[in-house]
């Protein structure tokens, strides 16, 4: 058997093999595994981080980065929440508007757009490096969100607003459903508009591209706002899901969406990936995630096997890259 030859074909379905060997060991070491309602839970887990991590899989294919997606994600679940049960009230006027749960949701996906647009627009604007522009935001939009919040949980926002995260449809949980679609219209945008071939382009040869008449500052600014509206999504699921929306929600969800996106073989580089690969490496974190609860390990063991499968991932993608 010459491995040359399959080759290809392991590089090609990597992920999916990975993702089959862990659910082999998990469920070998817990009989909770393979069950069908721990299978529902699983996929309403990773819901929210498919959503994060689709947007942050558009920015990534144009080389650049979203540090900022789980603050923006909290601050759009507190924005609908605080909307939502409190609407706005400017006293001096004696005015109170009220907000409905779409009114509400709408507001959280502004907030999250905008938020995101502004870090594509200094990024361009400004010629700010991605990565130091989203930690920035980072911070900037946890602040906020305390500021909003005074640091405490916005709570007792109601049965109907609480089935986007909790509900079935079609015996398909909700979250489920919402995370399909966003798939599949990220699939549409990246496949076939031209949107989507001036995302491969940019991220294969910024240079190329601008010298091709492509409107580079406005292209990255609608991404990061999709990456941004995106998080707001996920914030207004992880609030509904508790039932509250928390100051602190969010942390650490941009690891798990960069975790899935250079799993799933997107190319920190750019140029190169595949939503569905993404898809499939946000399967493969909640996978992992699940199986480390049910065998009740550490939850600081946690934080490092994911550390390393986030390092050995990235080092795959550099390997795979020099053997281009």
């Amino acid at each position: 058997m010459d491995l040359k030859t399959y080759k290809p074909y392991l590089l090609k379905f990597q992920s999916l093999i990975a993702l089959l060997v862990l659910c082999l060991a998990i469920s070998l070491l817990s009989d909770k595994f393979l069950t069908v309602a721990n299978g529902w839970n699983v996929m309403r887990q990773i819901s929210v981080n498919v959503c994060i991590s689709v947007g942050m899989t558009l920015v990534v294919l144009m080389a650049g980065i979203d540090l900022s997606v789980g603050s923006v994600l909290a601050l759009s679940g507190a924005v609908a929440a605080g909307l939502l049960k409190n609407g706005i009230s400017v006293e001096p006027w004696n005015l109170y508007v009220g907000f409905t749960i779409l009114g509400a949701i709408l507001a959280g996906l502004i907030v999250g757009s905008i938020l995101g647009g502004f870090n594509g627009w200094v990024i361009t604007k400004f010629r700010v490096p991605p990565f130091v522009a989203t930690l920035a935001m980072l911070t900037i939009a946890r602040g906020l969100t305390l500021l909003y919040t005074k640091g405490f949980p916005i709570s007792g926002l109601g049965d109907d607003f609480a089935y986007i995260g909790t509900g079935w449809f079609l015996s398909v949980p909700v979250p489920v459903w919402i995370a399909a679609l966003v798939v599949f219209i990220a699939i549409v945008i990246t496949n076939k508009t031209r949107l989507g071939r001036y995302i491969y382009a940019i991220g294969g040869n910024e240079s190329a591209s601008k010298l091709s008449g492509i409107n580079i500052g406005k292209v990255k600014t609608i991404v990061y706002a999709i990456a941004g509206l995106l998080a707001g999504l996920g914030g207004i699921m992880v609030t509904s899901r508790l039932d509250s929306a928390q100051p602190n929600a969010g942390a650490s969800y941009e690891l798990d969406a960069i975790a899935a996106v250079v799993i799933g073989g997107t190319s920190l580089s750019g140029g190169k990936g595949k939503i569905m690969g993404t898809v499939l490496g946000a399967i493969i974190i909640g996978v992992l995630n699940n199986g480390l609860v049910l065998l009740n390990v550490s939850p600081f063991w946690q934080q490092v096997v994911k550390g390393g499968v986030i390092l050995l991932a990235v080092i795959i993608d550099k390997s795979n890259s020099k053997n281009d």
